[in-house]
């Protein structure tokens, strides 16, 4: 159980300029779009960074990538392991078999089909386990301890952390003046990174992150300054079931500004109006941080805000209940 804060060295501007370089021939820089419909409706202008269209449809490639790539030889040897819901363990798979090793993935049992899928078609041997942050960990254990192999943590790694900054690191390269920039939060990976790259790329910019209220344990970590697990969460978006991780944890705390959460029907309304008007395909936890946006107009409006998609798998069968 994360209870305090532990001191380590936090990824600094220059090993997130190593990460990049080094995960570039690995991954698309994914575009940035815009709408004027949208920027109508929000009341102010945004610009989306469509890692829906990353490798693997999500950016976990980045983290995953720079993780593998940054292992020594006697690291590799035994092959990879992780647990993740889906897009870590898919961008895992994938990473591993870029190096020609096998990897070895612990998904919970409600795992979307697709994500299950795209990890078995990257060369992924799966143990399923129960939904349960406990589950995960005690099957991970059990892995290691039968293959030897080397974990990757999906956001609980600086490596992986360094990866997931080069998304908005891209975007203040691309993108002028950004006043705000929001991203979904789970594990933390992503909004620990983000906020990284914020602070050494673009430090005006404000980073507000965006939660469930269904699953809302970063925020209440944030309000009190105190860990809070994730404990039987409820949420559309399945990829933001997860606790803060020991590095992401003090990151958070001290570089993001804001942490806003969203009711079920905010999301599926953020995510509709982004499939209609984008025509691009995301997955929930992706409508996550435009829906704090529609829902927030005195903190947003007339703002220049920047958003990160992160990822479009997204199950069949749940699109044709949403629509």
């Amino acid at each position: 159980m994360l209870k305090d804060y532990i001191y380590f060295t936090i990824p600094s501007l220059e090993t997130i300029n190593e990460a990049h370089e080094l995960i570039k021939p690995y991954i698309h820089h994914t575009p940035i779009l815009s709408s004027e419909q949208l920027n109508k409706i929000a009341d102010c202008t945004v610009f989306f960074k469509c890692e829906n269209m990353q490798k693997v449809g999500a950016f976990k490639s980045r983290g995953a990538v720079n993780a593998v790539f940054s292992l020594s030889p006697s690291q590799l040897v035994n092959g990879v392991c992780t647990h993740s819901s889906g897009n870590h363990a898919q961008a895992l798979a994938r990473a591993a078999s870029l190096k020609g090793i096998p990897s070895y993935i612990v998904m919970p049992e409600n795992a979307p089909k697709v994500k299950v899928e795209a990890v078995r078609a990257y060369g992924g041997i799966i143990t399923f386990c129960e939904p349960t942050l406990q589950a995960r960990e005690s099957t991970i254990a059990e892995v290691i301890e039968r293959t030897k192999a080397t974990e990757i943590h999906p956001y609980d790694n600086l490596k992986v952390i360094e990866g997931q900054a080069t998304a908005a690191k891209e975007i203040f390269e691309e993108l002028q003046d950004i006043e705000i920039i929001t991203v979904p939060v789970g594990g933390g990976g992503l909004l620990s990174g983000t906020a990284l790259a914020t602070k050494y790329f673009s430090p005006k910019t404000k980073v507000i992150a965006a939660e469930p209220k269904n699953a809302d344990d970063a925020y209440q970590t944030f309000v009190s300054r105190k860990f809070v697990p994730s404990v039987k969460p409820n949420t559309i978006a399945d990829g933001l079931l997860t606790s803060l991780g020991k590095y992401s944890f003090p990151i958070i705390l001290k570089y993001v500004n804001q942490i806003i959460t969203v009711d079920e029907e905010s999301i599926i309304e953020a995510m509709k109006l982004i499939y209609q008007r984008l025509k691009i395909i995301i997955e929930p936890s992706s409508a996550v941080p435009f829906a704090a946006v529609l829902k927030n107009h005195e903190i947003f409006k007339n703002k220049r805000v920047a958003i990160i998609l992160s990822g479009g798998n997204v199950d069949l069968e749940l699109l044709k209940k949403i629509f």
